[in-house]
């Protein structure tokens, strides 16, 4: 019987129909059987402020952290706002991260795929989120990079994945599906 590992996907763009959360239910939708992708929502997370983080912090908190510690894995998905992640994904980064000494991130293997309008595919906001994996002690993904540049290009009217698209996801997501496998079993 084949491990099947649960994946919480972050993706950082708050919009419903954003091109970000596209990419991330077209990697769903492309996934091996041995991953279980789903969306985590971390637009209800209030910001972070340490005094809140009392006996009872906010319930928003409390449910993402447990999201993210029930989870074998994380990929995230998020666009580039003035070259690095968006605040709302910097947020939820720091409230996962708390209380100090209680991440829940730890050792979860990583993968980034950045999406943008631009031709750049949102480099910036990729290694930004790299970085605080660094500290996080995440396991991330090194290649394929995934730097997905023409986002408004990528779905046709229905929603449907464009065929030159596709196999560059496939790849990725196969790859991170044995990213996971070697990582998880460490």
């Amino acid at each position: 019987m084949t491990q099947v590992y649960s994946v919480a996907v972050v993706v950082g763009s708050l919009r419903k129909d954003s091109y970000n959360r596209k990419v991330a239910r077209a990697l769903s939708e492309l996934a091996p059987s041995s991953l279980a992708l789903k969306i985590v929502e971390i637009g209800d997370l209030p910001m972070y402020n340490e005094d809140l983080e009392t006996d009872a912090p906010p319930t928003a908190w409390t449910r993402f952290r447990e999201d993210i510690k029930g989870s074998d894995a994380v990929l995230f998905v998020t666009p580039e706002y003035n070259r690095t992640m968006p605040g709302c994904l910097k947020n939820a980064i720091d409230v996962g991260s708390r209380p100090y000494g209680q991440s829940a991130w730890g050792g979860k293997p990583a993968a980034v795929a950045s999406v943008s309008p631009g031709a750049i595919g949102g480099f910036g906001a990729n290694h930004s989120v790299r970085q605080s994996l660094v500290f996080l002690d995440m396991p991330c993904m090194q290649m394929p990079e995934a730097y997905i540049g023409g986002a408004a290009s990528l779905f046709d009217e229905s929603g449907k994945l464009n065929d030159k698209t596709r196999p560059f996801l496939q790849g990725f997501i196969d790859k991170f599906a044995s990213w996971v496998k070697l990582n998880r079993s460490v």
